[in-house]
């Protein structure tokens, strides 16, 4: 494995003000550009996040130039927490910067917990503007009541779209998101015996995205 990873931190002008945004590059020409979306920021959530960054090099070992931002008021973001609204939009504009610093690539939208949640909503906006994702990849998925404080409503997503879930999460009940994906006849891989950080799965976490990325070669390839 490369150890010597190409990135880039900076800061871009976002709706509300400053996003920190960190770009990470392929050894090799890019096939795609992966978005991934981190946990609540009101509960420890950022872009350093394990599952998060395990996400990321799986995405970058497959080819992609990947880009974590952290959310509102996290890091060097401005702003304040806006339930997933304002954070849609500021996704849309790391996405922006991105094309514009790497070429006209597929995008591919990630996210753990919250940051899957706003995924969804930041596919739903590039379809409306006629710019429909390559592909989708939602870990610990936020829907339906979470820990009874906090309710989400993801709507419908890509057919081939990657759904990861632990069997025994704490945070977000699989059933919660069985019951999101039934209607939608859609596959979710469960890992058995962990909860909703995958603590000692993270290993099968990059080996699900890869056999993924083969299946259904969301870049193309």
């Amino acid at each position: 494995m490369n150890t010597r990873i190409q990135s880039d931190r900076t800061v871009i002008a976002g709706p509300v003000g400053g996003i920190e945004v960190l770009a990470e590059q392929p050894d090799h020409a890019p096939r795609a550009l992966a978005l991934i979306g981190h946990p609540h920021p009101l509960f420890g959530g950022t872009m350093e996040n394990k599952v998060v960054v395990t996400v990321a090099r799986a995405l970058r070992e497959l080819g992609c130039v990947t880009l974590r931002s952290q959310f509102r008021g996290v890091g060097a973001t401005e702003g304040t927490h806006d339930e997933g609204h304002g954070e849609t939009d500021d996704q849309l504009a790391v996405i922006e910067h991105g094309l514009n610093a790497y070429g006209d690539l597929p995008v591919i939208v990630a996210g753990f917990s919250f940051g899957a949640f706003v995924a969804t909503r930041v596919a739903d906006r590039l379809a409306e503007d006629g710019r429909p994702v390559a592909g989708m990849v939602l870990v610990g998925l936020a829907a339906g009541s979470v820990e009874g404080i906090r309710h989400y409503e993801p709507g419908p997503v890509r057919e081939d779209a990657l759904v990861i879930h632990g069997e025994r999460d704490q945070v977000v009940p699989l059933a919660n998101v069985l019951a999101w994906s039934a209607p939608q006849n859609l596959p979710v891989a469960v890992l058995g015996d962990t909860g909703h950080f995958f603590h000692g799965k993270l290993h099968v976490l990059r080996l699900l995205i890869e056999r993924w990325w083969r299946a259904t070669a969301p870049a193309g390839q």
